[in-house]
């Protein structure tokens, strides 16, 4: 935990009283009525054929009544559960809840991960850090608006306020909050041991009087709705509530059941209470008649080994990828959430589970040890980004810099860098000598049958102008790619599960629209004409805006 924590905890504990974002001037509505109302459940690291199946087979009874109610044979009446959408490249937290709240692609809203670089301000965003444990940017985001400041575009809930000012939203928990009048967070000391939690448990090794613990977050989740409940007790009801649930991921990460069995018994000893309090006190303020249900997710989950041989963690700049750019040349910056103004690293590693990104600058600008780069100028694409491709490409054949990272990645993608305030190019697969291909072109010569939407969704997170916040080489570990645990790496500290690839498992996520006056087909109709040919995570913005300008039904 970081040093700064307890003074995070402290402002939690101010916060945990007052959670007003925005102050309605007098005079003004108290909320909005002449628009359908939404609530969003937003269910962290739940992939669609997990939640689905649950559902149809009547494992979720309260789930299930919000939606509607269940009919014969696993139907669902009132709902609409979508077999389409799919994350955001990579399928990780924080890229993909931002993608779903501002309805834009990576590569716009400048959100590339859970970890990234922001080359114009020469500093780390980590909302959710990976290559190193602090638990004080992540209590940040409850306490000064550390994701939302750096979003470039507006979310959901400002483009909402556009078009209806008067409405009223409250967001429990989530990171993606702009725009919502109301913040509900759980006890502070709840929320804290649960991040702070996390970090230990997977920087040790379970034993059997130590073995990874759910408690924690079976607490926060069960606060979570408890302080929607009993906000909900008097005053108006929100228009729009968002609902985010995160245990079922934190504790996938770490389950030593694996992660299906972990998130199937969560879902059923946690969720399903906790949702069945939500339906009884919105119920009981009449907050239900009229009311859409959406539910989504951000990503899967993938089974991984939980040792030194699979974790390809950088180790505070002694594990196996940092050593890789050192022995290539690189100054390599030190992975914490800050460093001085005079430090002279000339390349940035960020961790992401399946996936990594790689950032050099222009060392014409800081040849020398004790030079400061100058990070606004794009790096040169012979002399700085292609040694740094090389290195790990040729690593993995024959593993001459590292041993151990050799056979690990699956693909080592680059482009040639623009300047960082242009939209960049698409990445390519290096193939070696200087040379690459389209991934398009090479997944054609190199089949992946578990990958989906590889190409496109790649342009996502690459092409725009933030798309240099995903690096100038990122590696892809083989995670997604490989069918038994034992075979897959991944790029964090010890874990047994991760996300991340462009595979099924980590990127077909659930979206289920209800409403209790509408048909399943009706709400079919009109969730596929919103989500159109390219049925991507960004769509939920739209689906959402178009479900909130609807015509109320009847």
């Amino acid at each position: 935990m970081g040093c700064a924590a307890p003074a995070k905890l402290a402002e939690l504990v101010v916060m945990h009283r007052d959670t007003t974002l925005r102050e309605r001037p007098e005079g003004m509505p108290l909320n909005s009525p002449n628009h359908p109302a939404i609530l969003l459940l937003a269910f962290d690291g739940v992939d669609r054929s997990l939640i689905y199946d649950m559902l149809r087979k009547g494992e979720l009874p309260r789930l299930a009544e919000l939606l509607g109610g269940a009919g014969a044979h696993g139907s669902f009446p009132h709902a609409h559960l979508d077999d389409t959408l799919l994350s955001t490249m990579p399928s990780s937290t924080l890229a993909a809840w931002t993608t779903a709240m501002t309805g834009v692609t990576p590569s716009h809203h400048g959100i590339s991960g859970n970890e990234f670089f922001i080359r114009e301000e020469r500093r780390l965003g980590a909302p959710a850090p990976v290559s190193f444990a602090d638990s004080k940017p992540t209590l940040e985001t409850y306490t000064d608006n550390y994701v939302n400041q750096m979003i470039k575009v507006p979310t959901v809930y400002q483009r909402m306020r556009e078009k209806d000012p008067n409405v009223l939203v409250w967001v429990a928990v989530h990171q993606i909050y702009s725009g919502a009048d109301r913040l509900l967070v759980a006890p502070p000391t709840v929320m804290a041991h649960a991040f702070e939690t996390l970090f230990e448990e997977v920087v040790k090794k379970g034993t059997a009087q130590n073995k990874p613990s759910r408690n924690v977050y079976e607490k926060l989740d069960r606060d979570v709705v408890d302080k929607v409940t009993s906000t909900l007790d008097k005053g108006p009801v929100p228009d729009v509530l968002t609902v985010y649930l995160s245990g079922t991921d934190l504790y996938a990460h770490i389950a030593e059941e694996g992660p299906d069995d972990a998130r199937r018994a969560y879902l059923r000893e946690v969720v399903e209470p906790a949702i069945g309090s939500l339906t009884a006190k919105l119920r009981a303020r009449n907050a239900l008649a009229n009311r859409y249900v959406v539910l989504t997710s951000d990503h899967g989950h993938t089974p991984v080994v939980y040792d030194d041989k699979h974790a390809l963690f950088a180790k505070n700049g002694d594990g196996p990828p940092p050593t890789i750019m050192k022995k290539a040349g690189y100054r390599v910056r030190p992975f914490k959430l800050d460093v001085s103004d005079k430090d002279d690293f000339d390349a940035v590693l960020a961790e992401g589970g399946a996936n990594a990104y790689v950032y050099v600058a222009d060392r014409s600008s800081c040849p020398k040890a004790k030079d400061v780069c100058d990070w606004k100028k794009p790096p040169r694409y012979e002399e700085d980004v292609l040694p740094m491709a090389d290195a790990f490409y040729k690593n993995n054949e024959d593993g001459a810099l590292v041993p151990e990272m050799k056979g690990t990645l699956d693909l080592v993608l680059t482009r040639r860098p623009k300047p960082w305030a242009e939209d960049d190019l698409p990445f390519e697969v290096y193939v070696g000598g200087g040379k690459t291909v389209p991934v398009g072109e090479y997944l054609k010569e190199h089949p992946h049958p578990t990958y989906i939407a590889t190409e496109e969704r790649l342009r996502d997170l690459a092409v725009g102008p933030r798309g240099e916040r995903a690096g100038d080489v990122m590696l892809v570990a083989h995670n997604g790619d490989r069918s038994t645990p034992d075979e897959r790496y991944y790029f964090a500290s010890l874990y047994r599960s991760w996300h991340g690839s462009p595979s099924r498992q980590d990127s077909e996520i659930p979206f289920i629209v209800a409403h209790p006056t509408e048909t399943s087909e009706a709400l079919r109709a009109r969730v596929q004409r919103v989500l159109g040919s390219m049925p991507r995570q960004n769509k939920v913005t739209d689906v959402l805006l178009e479900l909130r300008q609807g015509t109320p039904a009847k």
